[in-house]
């Protein structure tokens, strides 16, 4: 249950509407938009969410799906159920391209039925005989008309046309010639058509002189067009031939819709599941626009635990302003179930309330949404909210009279199971009697132990979160000192609403502010404002601390990364040498074998002993040498045995690519503390790093020098934490586009790739990015 009726309105959701219609190719797929409703069903809206989700990874992964020919021919197979009934060639060739694309679409899934289970399942509907786009082949051809072939008759028929039109062509020709002769016809006559006769043009002074009918005349009544007698009787022939090619086409649709009838329920099965289809691709094609996706835990219970949630209007907004959207993040549960957020004006507290509105029911109609991963998602029975103005005229209601009607709603029907949204909850009236009617209100609420998010000026809403349990305070973080929001929700301590600094700032006269400081009083204004910069300078203090931790884990990842690179060189090396060695023992061996033999020449030639054993000494002292030689140590530096200190300094980055050095533009690594034991892999690191380009060059390279850069280039790449690179191996014949794709794919590393923007390269550029 949704209150009230004009809830999607209120929060948004009727634009979201219109963005699932503009991605849907067919009516059905329009039909499935319209029908999108609020569910309570925790099966049902799994089963929505996971078959979005498997179409959003299957359009992720870059190979394309059918999305031509989305006809819908549900009206036409109900047409011919009844007996006689048949579908014209325009409406066949429709049906034959729609059950090939929904053939197409089957035939996609199923290669990858793996991965796509809810979709499968969809898929496991369409039964209907897959030759009968063969079939409806063999009778309308590619203009949708009716082919010769389709039945002897007809072709019969359509021959003996062929001849009798090409015999009143020719007498009509003739007699037009003896027209044009004789000056019976008006300048530049030809030709033409009337009722579907061939006829001439005659001056109506000479429409006389040629014996035949006459079938119409001109505007002016100057000209008169005939047919001639000698053509009348082979034009009867011919009319006489249309109908009967009209009677046998019909004959041939009728047989084959007969054929069709059995199938008629396989059919509109396999309508619904292109439409079904359809709806999924709009909704899939949506999520990814707004960065929506499936939360790694949906529970059947009311429980809302987001991080990084985001509005997905004011992010499309925002994107084509260039703009980024500070993300929310926000939990509800049975134990902190009431969320009071105060701040400024345009602090963002109005956006937070209509992100958690539009989020949940979002997700309760079966679309991503955008947050986290790692976020939680519940299930609530009911969704009340109170955003903007809603007074009556016609039944004289205030502001402040339906706002109060929105709350005893709220009041009466909240349950432990329910989620409501109230924006200025007690405005509208006299502050003090409505803030103790709002607090009456949100007591009898929380009794209810419903879950909900109010935001607020009142001090005494702000003091429940320390009285009653379940409720908890939250503020939207603004910069004092330059005076701007941060839109920045931090749970946990209340906000100031900063109407003085705010009132300042737009140069409100400054008796005037003097004077209601004084009555104010200094105290609760200088409580209010270091309330507000102590969580200012808490969460400042708490990104540094995400940025060292980050430092020591980016930098110890590094050295693990070099550590193991290294270790495989020195093996590499090793193995180098002791072939080496081998190979020298073995050359050693073979030399031994020719002196043997030089030594038994020298013998039978009678030289002197002396000099042959010293010959023979030397060479064994030289094989000696070798057997005992040890392979030499790595000349390279030790590497440390440990990761960084925690105190160890460092320099934060997002990744390796973002950073730059300011003059050349080339990429460098944060720099280290003096006499840090890690400078000499530091040293190599920033040489890898400053060689390294973003874009591999491919063109021009065979096949397997491709593959070889290619190899070479992702694991410089992933040792160095690159997060993107792009492939250039252009359009070409797609050789080198295809053997980057394969080995890309094997890659575990690999998070994903794409071809580049179409204005950036399109296909003749992969675009890489890494886990």
């Amino acid at each position: 249950m949704i209150f009230p009726s004009n809830f999607e309105q209120k929060i948004g959701f009727d634009l979201v509407r219109q963005m699932l219609k503009g991605n849907c190719l067919s009516p059905p797929g329009l039909m499935h938009v319209e029908k999108i409703g609020f569910s309570a069903e925790a099966g049902k809206i799994r089963q929505a969410l996971e078959e979005t989700e498997e179409l959003r990874q299957l359009t992720l992964s870059g190979q394309p799906f059918p999305s031509q020919d989305y006809y819908d021919l549900t009206p036409e197979i109900h047409h011919i159920r009844v007996e006689g009934a048949f579908l014209e060639p325009e409406q066949l060739s429709r049906l034959k391209l729609s059950l090939a694309t929904i053939l197409q679409i089957v035939t996609f899934l199923n290669a990858r039925s793996g991965s796509v289970p809810r979709l499968m399942h969809l898929a496991e509907k369409v039964t209907f005989d897959k030759n009968i786009p063969r079939n409806i082949e063999k009778i309308i051809d590619e203009r949708s008309k009716v082919r010769d072939s389709a039945s002897t008759a007809l072709g019969k028929i359509r021959k003996e046309k062929i001849s009798k039109q090409s015999l009143v062509e020719r007498k009509i020709q003739q007699n037009l010639k003896t027209a044009r002769k004789s000056g019976w016809t008006p300048e530049d006559a030809d030709i033409t058509l009337r009722d579907g006769r061939l006829v001439i043009p005659l001056l109506s002074t000479h429409k006389r002189k040629i014996l035949g009918v006459i079938h119409d005349e001109s505007s002016t009544g100057q000209t008169v067009y005939l047919e001639p007698a000698d053509v009348l009787e082979t034009n009867n022939e011919l009319r006489e031939l249309d109908y009967a090619e009209r009677r046998e086409i019909i004959r041939i649709l009728t047989v084959f819709s007969d054929e069709l009838r059995p199938q008629a329920e396989d059919l509109l099965d396999a309508y619904y599941f292109l439409g079904a289809i359809d709806f999924i691709r709009a909704k899939a094609l949506f999520a990814l626009s707004i960065r929506g996706i499936l939360p790694s835990s949906l529970s059947p219970d009311p429980i809302i635990h987001w991080n990084q949630a985001i509005h997905p209007l004011l992010f499309l907004s925002h994107e084509r302003q260039k703009k980024t959207v500070v993300p929310l993040s926000l939990e509800l549960n049975e134990n902190q179930r009431i969320l009071i957020i105060s701040g400024p004006n345009a602090g963002g507290k109005s956006v937070c309330l209509k992100t958690v509105g539009l989020l949940q029911y979002m997700l309760q109609c079966g679309l991503l949404i955008p947050v986290r991963e790692d976020s939680v998602a519940g299930i609530f029975q009911k969704i009340y909210i109170d955003i903007g103005d809603e007074q009556s005229l016609e039944n004289d209601l205030s502001t402040y009279t339906s706002k109060l009607y929105n709350i005893k709603f709220f009041i009466e029907h909240v349950d432990d199971r329910s989620l409501f949204l109230i924006d200025e909850f007690g405005t509208g009236t006299d502050p003090a009697l409505g803030g103790s009617i709002a607090e009456a209100s949100l007591e009898a609420m929380n009794e209810k132990k419903a879950l909900g998010v109010v935001t607020t000026h009142y001090s005494n809403l702000k003091l429940l979160a320390g009285r009653l349990p379940g409720i908890v305070n939250g503020a939207m973080l603004y910069d004092s000192a330059g005076m701007k929001p941060l839109y920045q929700l931090k749970t946990g301590n209340p906000g100031s609403s900063f109407a003085f600094e705010i009132a300042q700032q737009i140069g409100f006269p400054e008796k005037v502010l003097e004077a209601a400081r004084a009555k104010t009083g200094t105290s609760q204004l200088d409580f209010d404002k270091e309330l507000q910069d102590l969580e200012v300078e808490k969460y400042a203090l708490k990104k540094k601390s995400e940025k060292v931790q980050f430092a020591d884990d980016f930098l110890a990842e590094l050295i693990l990364k070099y550590q193991k690179k290294n270790e495989d060189l020195e093996k590499t090396r090793k193995e180098i040498l002791l072939n080496a060695k081998a190979e020298a023992l073995k050359m050693v061996t073979e030399s031994n074998k020719t002196v043997e033999k030089t030594i038994k020449e020298i013998r039978e030639s009678q030289a002197e002993k002396q000099k042959t054993k010293e010959a023979r000494k030397e060479l064994h002292q030289l094989k000696e040498k070798l057997e005992k030689e040890e392979i030499p140590p790595s000349p390279s530096e030790p590497l440390p045995e440990t990761a960084p200190a925690k105190s160890d300094k460092a320099r934060v980055f997002h990744s390796l690519s973002s950073i730059r050095d300011i003059e050349g533009e080339k990429p460098v690594l944060p720099p280290l503390r003096k006499n840090s034991p890690y400078q000499s892999i530091y040293n190599d690191l920033q040489e890898k790093l400053r060689d390294f380009k973003l874009t591999l060059d491919l063109r021009g390279k065979r096949a397997d020098e491709s593959q070889s850069l290619l190899q070479h280039y992702i694991d410089d790449a992933l040792l160095l934490t690159i997060p993107e690179v792009r492939i250039l191996h252009g359009k070409g014949n797609g050789v080198l586009r295809q053997i980057t794709r394969d080995y890309l794919s094997t890659v575990r590393e690999v998070k994903h790739y794409a071809d580049e923007a179409l204005e950036r390269g399109g296909s003749g550029i992969t675009l890489v990015s890494f886990r």
